[in-house]
């Protein structure tokens, strides 16, 4: 027996065996919290390995919500010296005084505080010490006052080169003091209401200096969210870039929803770019390129990144004066299309959105810009003709090194699917929220075998699905689809009827999306055929390394047809961190909650669903099993009553143990919803709980 158990433990390996370099790869992959303050302590090869420079020159925190103040104390105290990188974006949990000992890092040279509420006092005394910093990312907050900054952080930010800062308040902010300026990236998040009723305006503090250093700069990136202070505000940083337009310039990009206005100023600015700068970026506001022939006169050196959201480019005109009819534009890594319902059409004059798109336009974008990785085509009608090969879904797959893609629902159908199925036939889920038609319900396969002998990988989408396999993110959403949750308006009550096109997808597309091996985030709204949800299942026992599922409105309206279903998924996502449910009437009760626990890596749950229901104590012991969870939203049909003792129950119950835990459970068509969504950390609001298309929202890699 001895000998047997010594030949056992001779064979076996031991991992201080390996290599230095093999366990430093290996410890990368752990948080340095737990590196520094843990594994470290536990023997002397570790305890030199854990403090190896690859391991400590980059420190993230931004989501590590188990952090707290005495983790970040300790880990600032034992190896800030050693940090040149730091990241706490959206680390809202931690108090200011956690926040100071950055002070101790005297060798920063990239620093993220977004989300965290720094006063410009603290930010005076904690950049005057950091003399080798070059890159900054802050927030802005009501109260900030840039003559507090003193002569020695002034010093600092002149030599910052990278600048990321999120407005909250009017305000230039740190922008004059930054004189080195190269990028330059802006999140306009000003409300035109203060909480107190009263209409804020756009004017900036009195006092505040009003020339900002543009002179080198190469990157400019505005953000802005709904609102017309926003776009007063971003008007002062445009204005002196009317004046002089920086020669290095070669990515410019404004992201403005609805309609902001070109004035004089910005049309100065957009001729001046035109003569002299040659562009690799850009993204403008839908009223700055249509009907105007802007595209036609600026230039493009090698452009990776194009935004034309929700312009009526034509598809001619994109042919014509974006691509140069075809010119070769390896280049192009990431192209947003969505909401342009012409871009695939060579004219929009006198063209239906709902018409069929030209394949011809299509095929010359996927020819020209055959490197794409990330394509957004949602918010848009995309009919295919029934010419054969011509497909939208055909034509795709020849992009093989797609990373996200985004599609409206109609453009995955068949177009025999749809015209033998139109929306008429008795057979269809009913859309509306009146009186129920008895249907007979067809049963579907609940395996990826079945369904493959029911021939759905005969149809263009299947098809694409398996010529994109290390696709990363896919979002199919249908066209007319809008959330029961905007920004800053009250819940939407009404919502508007799926494509005709849209009618035929349901249980069988969704199959289809389980052959994408390495998918890590799905969304899928509006699929009106949904009748089982047998498709996510699938996607469950193939897709394991899913970390983000959104689902909306699927089948129909009055139920929740895919609940069982969904439950039999969940119990195979043990990578899933965020899942995101809104869907009229669906019943958060013991048996959901209990199949979500199978989950265990999940961080962050947000529900949203007019006349919906919730169990308590189902919320509570899911709470309880599930220890990673530190955010759960939920906007439901229950009382304000019933939603605020629950509540104050998971706060009570789980704050100590998880410091990041944000709670917000609250009724949907409640008056107040929009004052409660305003304290939300901008983390969590912009990343789940307001439902967007994020696919090629931003250039790749713009920050950290």
């Amino acid at each position: 027996v001895v000998s047997e158990e010594s030949e056992e433990e001779s064979n076996g390996v031991n991992l201080m065996e390996f290599s230095d370099e093999i366990l430093l790869h290996i410890l990368s992959y752990v948080p340095c919290t737990d590196l520094v303050l843990n594994v470290r302590r536990t023997c002397r090869k570790l305890a030199m390995l854990c403090l190896d420079k690859s391991l400590t020159h980059t420190v993230l925190l931004q989501k590590d919500y188990k952090v707290n103040k005495d983790k970040v104390k300790q880990l600032m105290r034992d190896i800030g010296k050693e940090i040149y990188q730091l990241n706490m974006a959206g680390c809202y949990w931690l108090p200011i005084s956690a926040i100071d000992h950055v002070t101790r890092c005297k060798n920063l040279v990239k620093l993220n505080l977004s989300g965290c509420h720094v006063t410009s006092l603290r930010l005076s005394k904690m950049l005057s010490t950091l003399q080798h910093l070059r890159s900054l990312a802050i927030d802005v907050n009501p109260g900030f006052d840039a003559s507090q900054l003193s002569s020695e952080c002034k010093a600092t930010l002149s030599r910052v080169s990278e600048l990321k800062q999120t407005l909250y308040t009017p305000s230039y902010g740190v922008v004059p003091c930054c004189t080195s300026l190269e990028k330059l990236l802006l999140y306009f998040e000003i409300l035109d209401r203060s909480r107190e009723g009263f209409m804020l305006s756009g004017q900036l503090m009195v006092g505040e200096s009003n020339v900002p250093h543009y002179q080198n700069l190469r990157i400019f990136y505005a953000r802005l969210a709904p609102g017309y202070v926003n776009q007063e505000v971003v008007r002062l940083y445009l204005a002196v870039l009317s004046d002089r337009t920086p020669e290095n310039l070669h990515a410019f990009l404004i992201s403005a929803p609805g309609s902001f206005a070109e004035t004089g100023a910005t049309k100065n600015l957009l001729d001046s770019m035109a003569r002299n700068v040659r562009l690799d970026a850009l993204q403008l506001p839908k009223t700055w390129i249509n009907g105007s022939g802007l595209l036609q006169h600026l230039k493009f050196n090698n452009p990776f990144y194009f935004s034309f959201s929700r312009c009526t480019l034509s598809g001619g005109h994109l042919i014509q004066r974006v691509i140069n009819g075809g010119k070769d534009l390896k280049s192009l890594t990431s192209l947003n299309l969505s909401g342009c319902v012409h871009c695939l059409a060579p004219e929009s004059l006198f063209r239906k959105a709902e018409d069929d798109i030209d394949s011809s336009i299509l095929e010359s974008l996927v020819v020209s810009c055959c490197n794409l990785r990330h394509l957004n085509l949602s918010a848009a009608h995309h009919h295919s003709s029934e010419s054969i090969g011509n497909h939208l879904c055909q034509l795709l797959s020849r992009l093989k090194h797609l990373l996200s893609l985004a599609l409206p629902v109609c453009s995955i159908t068949d177009v025999a699917a749809s015209v033998e199925k139109p929306p008429t036939a008795p057979n269809l889920v009913p859309q509306t929220f009146g009186r129920k038609v008895r249907i007979g319900i067809q049963t579907y396969p609940r395996n990826l075998a079945d369904q493959a002998n029911q021939k759905i990988e005969s149809s263009v989408f299947w098809a694409l699905m398996g010529s994109l396999r290390f696709l990363e993110t896919l979002e199919i959403i249908g066209s007319s689809f809008s959330s029961a949750m905007p920004r800053n308006e009250p819940a939407i009550r009404n919502s508007l009827p799926p494509c005709v096109r849209a009618q035929s997808v349901g249980d069988s597309e969704v199959a289809a999306i389980s052959q994408l091996t390495y998918l890590q985030s799905l969304t899928l709204a509006q699929l009106p055929n949904i009748l089982t949800g047998s498709g996510l299942i699938n996607i469950g026992l193939q897709c394991q390394h899913l970390r983000t599922l959104s689902l909306a409105n699927l089948g129909m309206m009055g139920k929740v047809v895919y609940m069982s279903a969904l439950m039999d998924m969940l119990k195979h996502c043990k990578c899933l961190r965020d899942l995101r449910l809104e869907q009229p009437y669906f019943c958060a009760g013991a048996q959901f909650f209990q199949a979500l626990s199978h989950c265990s890596s999940l961080q962050r749950l947000c529900i949203v669903s007019r006349s919906g229901t919730l169990q308590s104590d189902a919320v509570m012991s899911f709470m309880a099993n599930c220890l990673e969870v530190i955010m759960c939203h939920m906007f439901m049909g229950e009382s304000l009553t019933v939603c605020k003792n629950l509540q104050q129950s998971i706060v009570r119950s789980f704050q100590a143990e998880r410091p990041a835990l944000n709670v917000v459970i609250f009724p949907l068509l409640h008056e107040d919803l929009t004052e409660v969504i305003r304290d939300v950390p901008m983390r969590h609001l912009d990343e789940i709980t307001l439902f967007k298309s994020r696919v090629a929202e931003e250039p790749p890699n713009l920050w950290w």
